[in-house]
This record gives C-alpha cells, structure tokens and sequence, in this order.
C-alpha cells in the first residue's frame, strides 16, 4: 500500500465524497499523480464505508462538507443533475481527446453545449389567466360533499 501525501489524500476524499467509484477515482489518481493506488486503499478514505479505518478527523470532516455541498448541487441521484453529467462528460472528453477521435470530441462537445443550454429541461410554467398567479380557494368537507351528491345524481 502506497504511502500517499496529503494532497493526494485530499483529492481521494473529494472525489469519493462526490459518489466516484474508489475504481474510477483509482484511475484518476494516476492519471493526475502518476500513482498506482488499489481500490480498495481508495476506498479505506470514504468514512462512510465499513472498510475504512482510521480516517483522519479532518478527512473526515472535508468528506462531510464536500458531500453537503455535491448534494446541494447534485440530487441523490447524481445523473439526475446537470453538474454530475457535466462531469462525466468532461471525463469522456479528455479520454477521447487522448485518443485522437476528433469525431467523439465534437459530439461531446455538443452534448455538453445542450446540457448547459437548457436544452434537456422539462420546466414548464403555468400561470392563472394574463399570466397572473393561479387563484385559490378554499373548501370546505360540506362543499365536497355537496358536490359529490351532485355528481352522483347526474349518473
């Protein structure tokens, strides 16, 4: 087991934080440290696991803090949100761009300029008459029974 600096230890910490698998942050680590590290060591810095021992308080307390902020930016469900495809994408277009597929670089390229142009939106608005804000009212139990013994005697 590789012997890591703090910095390295940091960037495993955030990545795991932000739900990267310990084999994806493992390849990142040596892509970006040049360091062979197992899956395992990787994940021994995720507090959140049985197999971690003895993380350091302020991993820890880093591990809690970048989750907070992911999840503030990133739904439970992270490929539900923008940031995490924005993400992935990006790691798809540096593996693409070291490949030389200039062809995948582009279509990346575009996908990515559809994700941050709103393009994969469902948003809708709806509004009351003129735009204004949609009227309420409320009802009383009397008046829903009303109108169910209404209902019922039009059948």
């Amino acid at each position: 087991m590789a012997t890591l600096s703090e910095d390295v230890k940091v960037f495993i910490v955030q990545a795991l934080a932000c739900f990267d698998s310990p084999s994806t942050v493992a390849q990142a680590v040596k892509e970006q440290y040049g360091l062979t590290v197992s899956r395992q060591q990787v994940e021994s810095y995720d507090h959140t696991k049985a197999s971690s021992k003895g993380v350091a308080k302020k991993l820890v307390a880093l591990f809690d803090e970048t989750r907070e902020k992911f999840l503030k930016d990133a739904a439970v469900v992270p490929v539900a949100r923008q940031v995490y495809r924005l993400r992935v994408l990006q790691r798809a277009l540096d593996k693409a761009e070291k490949q030389g597929n200039s062809a995948m670089v582009l279509q990346i390229l575009e996908q990515a300029a559809k994700e941050s142009g709103g393009v994969f939106t469902n948003r809708r608005e709806i509004t009351g008459k003129d735009g204004g804000p949609i009227q309420q009212q409320a009802v009383t139990p009397e008046q829903v029974a009303a109108e169910v013994r209404r209902v019922r005697e039009d059948y």
